[in-house]
């Protein structure tokens, strides 16, 4: 049970701090009381360490001097309960072991300080001021970091709603330009939409980053931005095209690219929609580029709009099918069209995980 601060001549509220002693031998509760009041300091006694739990569960101590050897726990056992439950007291073991190993555990175990009997009066007294002064360092140390925590934690929320607010600002913008191409290309109407569902679905399935996955659909949203470049007359066209008119049809990722290289987005986009039409081979256009010259997004987004272009119908001709479709990338697969990102979609249609939204 506590044992209330002793009213030792010379005992005075100085502000100094409020100490435990725990020792289980009285005569040295005593005269460790006397000499710390003399100093000015308040104090506490406990003959062992289940005592000395009691006694800091019902008040504040800054310190604890403690023995390591006493009846039932040990000190170090104390130590360890402080340290986890009371992290704010400091401890200094007080004790006739003149062990290295003992004081270097103590140590380890956080004793701010370990000082053997029989002791001087100003070492001990030194030892007092400089734990009591280290812990008042680290308590205000942890009130700092703990109040700049919650400062960081306010500002990620602020960060995080900011780029939320941004990120559908983004979106929309994005929707609305995908609507204006289509608004010039009746027949091709949801052809963005339908590509960007089924990049999406293969960047699934292939397990990437949540983020890049984000990246292809937005691209794929606005993958043939650039054919507002291209006369409507050619996009509508029901019969086959001219070599001119399929010139001009070529330079539309181009074009889509010139329109959005300045934009930061935070996907690569207009790097994807320039390279959505060029083949592993390097048969595609506009640079002809190969293999990983092209982005894996711009892969992805490549054997989507194949497959989406081939299963729909297009002004010059009727709808070739879905099997039409995977027919033509996987013969292909490791030639025009990225291995894995073949494989992946031709899976997930397989399988029944995707279909195409045709409403």
């Amino acid at each position: 049970m506590s044992i209330p601060v002793s009213t030792y001549p010379g005992n005075v509220d100085s502000g100094k701090g409020n100490i435990l002693i725990v020792d289980d031998e009285k005569t040295v509760r005593d005269m460790l009381g006397r000499l710390l009041e003399i100093n000015g300091y308040l104090c506490g006694m406990a003959s062992d360490a289940r005592e000395a739990r009691s006694s800091v569960n019902e008040q504040d101590f800054e310190l604890v001097l403690c023995d390591v050897n006493m009846p039932g726990e040990s000190g170090m056992d104390l130590i360890k309960y402080l340290s986890k439950s009371h992290p704010g007291t400091a401890v200094i073991m007080v004790t006739g072991e003149d062990d290295k190993e003992l004081a270097e555990a103590a140590l380890d175990m956080g004793a701010y300080g370990y000082v053997i009997k029989p002791f001087k009066a100003n070492e001990l007294m030194i030892n007092i001021s400089n734990a009591l002064r280290r812990r008042k360092l680290e308590i205000s140390n942890r009130a700092q970091m703990e109040n700049l925590e919650g400062i960081i934690d306010e500002r990620t929320a602020e960060l995080q709603n900011t780029l939320e607010k941004l990120r559908r600002s983004t979106e929309g913008i994005i929707r609305a330009m995908s609507s204006t191409v289509e608004t010039r290309d009746p027949y091709t109407a949801g052809h963005q939409q339908r590509v960007a569902e089924l990049a999406q679905a293969i960047a699934v399935e292939m397990a990437l980053p949540e983020e890049q996955i984000q990246g292809i659909r937005m691209a794929g949203l606005i993958h043939d931005l650039g054919k507002i470049a291209v006369p409507a007359e050619i996009l509508t066209k029901p019969g086959k095209l001219s070599d001119i008119e399929f010139a001009l049809i070529k330079l539309h990722p181009q074009a889509g690219y010139d329109i959005l290289k300045e934009i930061e987005f935070p996907w690569p986009i207009a790097r994807i929609i320039i390279e959505h039409h060029e083949r592993i081979n390097g048969s595609g256009y506009p640079r002809g580029l190969s293999g990983e010259e092209m982005l894996l997004e711009s892969r992805i987004l490549a054997v989507a709009d194949v497959v989406e272009a081939m299963a729909s119908h297009r002004p010059y001709r009727a709808a070739l099918g879905l099997d039409v479709a995977l027919e033509e990338i996987s013969k292909n697969k490791g030639l025009l069209y990225d291995a894995e990102v073949t494989d992946a979609c031709i899976k997930i249609i397989r399988e029944g995980r995707f279909r195409f939204n045709t409403s």
